[in-house]
């Protein structure tokens, strides 16, 4: 098994842009699943809300 002497101890400044890239990816994501939504809802305009159930 692993030892706590094996671990890597980021420092601050690593734990930090960890959390920037980490908050960057999530904000692009959701961009990227907003734009996917638009698109499709500017693809069928208002005969997305005539289709039958």
């Amino acid at each position: 098994m692993t030892d706590k002497d094996d671990r890597i101890e980021l420092t601050k400044a690593q734990k930090s842009a960890r959390r920037k890239r980490s908050i960057a990816l999530a904000l692009a994501l959701a961009a990227f699943v907003v734009i996917f939504y638009l698109v499709t809802v500017i693809k069928f305009g208002p005969e997305i809300l005539n289709r039958p159930l």
